[in-house]
């Protein structure tokens, strides 16, 4: 017997009990109500899976042969199975006694795997389409009942779909199908934020639709375009490069001479304890109000981090490896260069990762205490003053899309000089 998902199956009560509810001033008209039907019929597909995953003679999802059962092969059953106390919980002892073969590559199984996420991208989109046009149409507040509990009943089935391409993408091992599940997610929470600021009247002041931020971020472009380059080009850049080079060349320096690790470690976690915001006002009377004194807070920032790292990396080469470099009469920048580097590579990309979102948030921060009349930190300022709250999140967007632009080119960078670390190794 099938065992049917009940989160499909909730997904489509409440989709129509969505169909009988209120929807305010909002009417079921032929274009929503066509686009929640294929929506709600992409569910009931789903709901008796192409590929069944049950407990008695089916198979598991993704994976390409039956499990044998108790009624099949008795005899391959292993001991442990067949003496199980009652209390345990015996499909989960048979999933671990029968292990199954690896992810498919191709063939009939991944053909059905395809077009069950298909089916349920197919129904998410079709549903959100037929919510957001009752949304224009007029249903919007707490008398909306309808859109509300549709919108439950659309999220479950969203779930369920960024499941399965989950699974999907695990099977084939695709990267553009590993790329695209985190954006549709993305995409859909910004489809939530859409639909709530808008169907509770949220005011702007409070949170603006993404809608509205990405118009202000269209027209702004230039000002927003000079603000990144002062804030990124000019005093995040200068700054990170200084603190992480001079982080890493520190760590050197105490590993080849020890006696300073009492001393400078202590120095350095006083100094990465500052807080920013009373580092950075003394910056500025330093190092005057344009992008030195905001690189010289982010330098403080990226230095600790980095020596920390540094040092951790540089001592986790293992004895076997120390033993062999002595053996062949390696000189310390010898073993320093050809085992000890290798070795810290994993480290030191980490400390490069934190720094990179560090140092942004450093600079950003810097220029509230004093700047010239463009940066991501004076926009911030000057658009909360001026209550213009849907400048502020377009500048926030800026600074997230820089900073996970930077994480993601840290990140590949990473895979492509540390693939032989185990966390890169790739089961066959």
């Amino acid at each position: 017997m099938r065992r049917r998902d009940p989160l499909l199956a909730m997904s489509f009560i409440l989709g129509l009990l969505a169909l009988a509810l209120p929807l305010g001033e909002a009417r079921w008209t032929a274009a929503p109500l066509t686009l929640w039907l294929l929506a709600l019929v992409a569910v009931a597909l789903l709901f008796t899976p192409l590929r069944p995953w049950g407990r008695r003679g089916g198979v598991r999802w993704g994976m390409p042969g039956p499990m044998p059962s108790s009624r099949d092969a008795p005899a391959t059953r292993p001991t442990a199975l067949r003496s199980a106390p009652l209390g345990f919980d015996r499909e989960a002892i048979e999933r671990v006694a029968h292990p199954t073969s690896p992810p498919l590559r191709g063939g009939e199984g991944r053909s059905e795997m395809v077009a069950e996420a298909a089916l349920a991208f197919a129904g998410s989109v079709a549903g959100a389409a037929a919510l957001y046009l009752l949304l224009a149409a007029g249903a919007a507040g707490g008398e909306a009942a309808g859109l509300w509990l549709g919108l439950v009943a659309l999220t479950l089935l969203v779930w369920r779909a960024l499941e399965r391409g989950a699974a999907l993408g695990m099977a084939s091992r695709s990267p553009l199908v590993d790329l695209a599940i985190p954006l549709l997610f993305g995409l859909w929470l910004l489809y939530l934020w859409q639909l709530l600021a808008e169907g509770f009247a949220i005011p702007e002041v409070l949170l603006p639709a993404p809608g509205r931020i990405a118009a202000v971020l269209a027209g702004s472009l230039p000002v927003l375009g000079d603000d990144f380059v002062q804030t990124f080009l000019k005093s995040m850049v200068p700054g990170y490069l200084i603190g992480c080079g001079a982080g890493f060349l520190t760590g050197v320096l105490v590993d080849r001479e020890p006696f300073l690790q009492r001393g400078l470690l202590p120095i350095g976690n006083l100094v990465s304890a500052l807080p920013i915001v009373g580092v950075a006002p003394i910056m500025v009377m330093w190092f005057g109000f344009d992008w030195q004194s905001k690189a010289a807070v982010v330098v403080i920032m990226t230095f600790f981090p980095m020596l920390v790292n540094t040092i951790a990396g540089l001592g986790a080469l293992g004895r076997i490896e120390r033993d062999l470099m002595r053996t062949y009469a390696a000189s310390y920048g010898q073993t320093l260069r050809f085992a000890r580097l290798q070795a810290a590579l994993p480290f030191l990309f980490t400390a490069l990762k934190v720094n990179s979102t560090l140092a942004l948030i450093g600079a950003i921060v810097a220029e509230f205490f004093g700047t010239p009349i463009h940066g991501m930190g004076f926009r911030i300022s000057a658009g909360v003053g001026r209550m213009d709250l849907p400048l502020v999140w377009a500048t926030i967007a800026v600074a997230a899309l820089t900073g996970s632009a930077v994480y993601g080119g840290i990140a590949l960078l990473e895979r492509s000089l540390t693939f032989w670390h185990p966390s890169f190794r790739k089961v066959s």
